[in-house]
């Protein structure tokens, strides 16, 4: 194996032998790219030397061998000798999620053959920095797998230079090229010594736009070798003329054709000629902007938005997403003649997931024959009565009987059978749900219809809340373990009182299956899982003493909670209406509540249960990957979640070592790396689903969700384990909302979430409550900052800077008083008019 080879030896198939830089310049070398002449000393030179030894003191001291100083020397007298350039090339350089950006060490203008032997073995020693090390630590990389090799080339003495990115790094155009460029070498533009001119181009090199650098620092080489670093002259102009710039725009092009995906190239320019120097692939490249939606479009990703938080797994792309509540809605959609809204609006790249992308729904032949489906279905399925269904009784029995199945005693192809067992038993919930739910449709919007022809539309919602839900059930029983904290002190007890941990033992069996972040993935953990969740909640309900509230009744005589009070009052003020007196006018009316009530209670309790089945998905997955991790293939059963299903299901015999785990090994180092890459970039720009509108001194505004305004100071929750931070009287300011954020909305003033609508699960809740709302704002959590008094009006879906000197109306609510904060920090609510 060669121990010195020149560029165009190499190609992007040699990374194991040139490292990513030097295959990547050897790429283009050999297909005519104006790049300066060099050579690569190999990764096998690095293996001869290193000889097992990782430590940059090695490095610094070792000799090398004559043979290969012999050849090293050689080339260097090949290319003409002078100044050369030295560069890193380490084998991890092509990782997905990994550029290794100034990990390693370059060294410009080195003059001489000794010089040169000495910078590359400093380049090997780079490797071994405390820099480099953590960086490759942190995205998984196995230092027993890393190597390096060096990259010599011929010096470009440049006038300018700098660094071009082949799609716009920021909003991720792909139709952009964005140049930065300043005077001398590159190196003061790429360590952001100065602040370059920067350019914004088309593929023909046609300014887009432009903004002059400072050029606080010019680096030149020097005649003996070595760098000077000379101030700079801000009134010298534009470093690039405009042919340099259509070149580079060309040359853009052409590269990321080359390598099929957007390029980081640093390259120089003297002479009147351009020179590329370095091309990797950009990382942390956002998704290309969708452009325009349509308000379908909008909606729907207004709903995918609130369900994705956080970005899927491998794992959850074939298992929950599909098969769970999103595969479910799309199957009703489709068997109502509507199909592609919860379909193939995730995108992946290197095997994890890139983009959402909002589909347009497709209408089928079959649509015209919904209605009377519809009817049918709607006369035979009564929703207030689905629990009778045999189907869901045996959904109970063969959820139960999975759930009590010991995993860790099964064999390894048992095992591995239980993933698709637990999605099975979705099934009879996803057919539940396409059977009852016209019903629940026609009986919502009969009284709709009905309460807006009496002019009452305004109770419609009001109305709603005297169902009792699953969701109602939880969120009293926090209420309970709240007041029994309060009066005990049991949170701050060690160890927590007997009685207390029972009765949370209790709750966490009926309800731990809940989710804490999203109802379609299976990666984040489940209550039951996360107790300290539950715990964060009861603590937030506990920071008051408990407010009596005045019991009600609904027609059937049931008891009710405040919720249901306040509902039982719209009830009343309903029946009120002279239209309805005595007789069979008001009985109907009562029936229409009631089946509405039905209706909105079976889509409510039919999601707790679809959920039934996750914590049993999940418990196998993480059992697969403890036994994963003990035969070496993962370092973590949680990383099995890089991993998709049917990766899993190949697995025949975990004895074995062969080629099906090293693929899975490197499939998931790779993954890591790309999901840490993305962990800043969102899945899709959220002003394209909620376009910002002039809302006056609004600093934020929104979807407008009901509930009046509302004065209190910000605290942003950005995650369920911050949920023990909330005090009452708090802006709740959050991302994203789920049945687990419910119970904080008992103690906040006000809820402003980043994505959602008026008709999504937190809005509706907050009406219940009668706290302002206010929904898709797209980036609230970014502007809003901890403590800070604002006035959140929920009707007009503003939040501005809240006026405590005693200004009317600070909110802008049409005359509704608002009380400044209290001492206490407890904001004050004012009602809707």
């Amino acid at each position: 194996m060669k121990l010195v080879a020149p560029l165009n030896a190499f190609g992007r198939g040699d990374l194991a032998l040139a490292g990513g830089k030097g295959a990547n310049l050897g790429e283009l070398v050999k297909n005519g790219f104006p790049v300066p002449g060099g050579f690569v000393v190999t990764t096998a030179a690095y293996d001869l030397v290193a000889d097992g030894h990782d430590t940059r003191t090695y490095f610094e001291n070792v000799e090398i061998p004559p043979d290969l100083r012999e050849a090293i020397t050689g080339a260097y007298a090949e290319l003409g000798g002078g100044p050369v350039a030295v560069r890193s090339s380490a084998t991890a350089e092509d990782l997905p999620g990994a550029a290794f950006a100034g990990q390693q060490d370059t060294y410009l203008n080195i003059v001489g053959a000794e010089a040169v032997v000495d910078a590359v073995r400093r380049c090997w020693g780079s490797l071994w920095t405390e820099r480099a090390v953590a960086y490759r630590e942190k995205r998984g990389v196995d230092a027993a797998e890393v190597r390096i090799a060096v990259v010599v080339q011929r010096m470009v003495q440049s006038e300018a230079a700098g660094v071009l990115f082949t799609a716009n790094p920021v909003t991720g155009d792909r139709t952009q090229i964005v140049v930065d460029a300043s005077s001398g070498l590159g190196e003061a533009v790429v360590s952001g010594l100065v602040t370059p001119d920067h350019y914004v181009l088309d593929a023909s090199g046609r300014v887009a736009s432009f903004t002059p650098g400072r050029r606080e620092v010019v680096i030149r080489g020097t005649a003996g070798g070595g760098v000077v670093h000379e101030t700079g002259d801000p009134a010298t102009g534009e470093a690039l003329p405009r042919a340099a710039l259509a070149e580079l725009a060309r040359l853009a092009s052409e590269v990321a054709a080359r390598f099929g995906r957007p390029q980081d190239i640093e390259w120089a320019y003297a002479g009147g000629r351009v020179s590329l120097v370095q091309a990797r692939p950009m990382t942390a490249l956002p998704p290309a902007p969708v452009g325009p939606l349509n308000p379908v479009q909008r909606k729907v990703g207004s709903v995918l938005l609130e369900y994705l938080p956080v970005r899927p797994y491998p794992i959850d792309m074939t298992t929950w997403l599909p098969y769970g509540p999103a595969g479910m809605m799309a199957e009703v959609a489709a068997a109502f003649g509507i199909k592609g809204v919860f379909e193939d609006f995730l995108q992946e790249e290197d095997g994890v997931v890139y983009r959402l992308v909002p589909r347009s729904p497709r209408v089928t032949a079959g649509l015209l024959a919904i209605p009377f489906r519809l009817v049918r279905r709607a006369r035979r399925y009564d929703p207030a009565r689905w629990t009778e269904d045999p189907r869901f009784q045996t959904f109970l029995a063969a959820n139960r009987e999975l759930a009590a199945r010991d995993l860790a005693s099964m064999s390894w192809p048992e095992l591995i059978r239980v993933p698709r067992q637990a999605l099975d038993l979705v099934r009879p919930v996803t057919d539940l749900r396409t059977d009852y739910l016209p019903g629940t449709g026609l009986a919502l919007l009969r009284l709709l219809v009905a309460v807006k022809l009496l002019r009452r539309g305004a109770l419609f919602g009001e109305l709603m809340t005297g169902a009792r839900t699953r969701t109602s059930d939880a969120n009293q029983a926090l209420e309970e373990l709240a007041e029994e904290a309060w009066a005990t002190g049991a949170l701050d007890a060690d160890p927590m009182p007997s009685g207390f941990a029972a009765k949370l033992r209790d709750f966490l069996a009926e309800y731990g299956h809940r989710e804490t972040v999203s109802p379609i993935l299976v990666t984040p953990p489940t209550w039951g899982e996360a107790p300290e969740i539950v715990l964060g909640t009861i603590r937030v309900l506990a920071a008051k003493p408990p407010t009596p509230v005045t019991a009600a009744t609904t027609a059937d005589g049931a008891a009710t909670d405040r919720a249901a009070a306040e509902a039982s009052g719209a009830f009343e003020r309903l029946l009120r209406h002279p239209l309805l007196g005595a007789g069979r006018r008001r009985a109907r009316v009562v029936r229409w509540v009631e089946a509405a009530r039905a209706g909105h209670a079976f889509r409510e309790d039919s999601h707790f249960y679809f959920t039934l089945p996750l914590p049993i998905l999940r418990r196998s997955l993480l059992e697969i990957g403890a036994r994963l991790r003990d035969a070496a293939v993962l370092q973590r059963p949680e990383d099995v979640f890089h991993l998709r299903l049917e990766e899993l299901e190949s697995i025949k015999d975990l004895a074995r070592s062969d080629e099906c785990l090293d693929g899975l090994r490197a499939a998931v180092r790779q993954r890591a790396a790309k999901r840490e890459e993305l962990s800043g970039v969102r899945l899709i720009d959220p002003r394209a689903i909620f376009p910002v509108r002039d809302a006056g001194d609004a600093i934020v505004t929104g979807t407008p969700a009901g509930g009046g305004s509302a004065t209190g100071p910000v605290k942003v929750i950005r995650d369920p384990a911050e949920f023990g931070s909330l005090t009452s009287g708090d802006v709740l300011v959050c991302p994203y909302t789920n049945p687990s954020w419910t119970p904080l909305f008992q103690r906040a003033a006000a809820v402003v979430v980043d994505t959602g609508s008026a008709a999504s699960h937190a809005a509706i809740v907050a009406r219940e409550y009668g706290i302002p709302a206010v929904m898709g704002t797209a980036g609230g959590t970014s502007t809003l900052v901890d403590g800070q008094v604002v006035t959140v009006d929920g009707d007009a879906g503003t939040v501005v800077i809240a006026h405590l000197s005693g200004d009317a109306d600070p909110a802008g609510s049409g005359g509704d008083a608002v009380a400044p904060v209290s001492d206490d920090g407890v904001g004050t609510v004012t009602a809707a008019s």
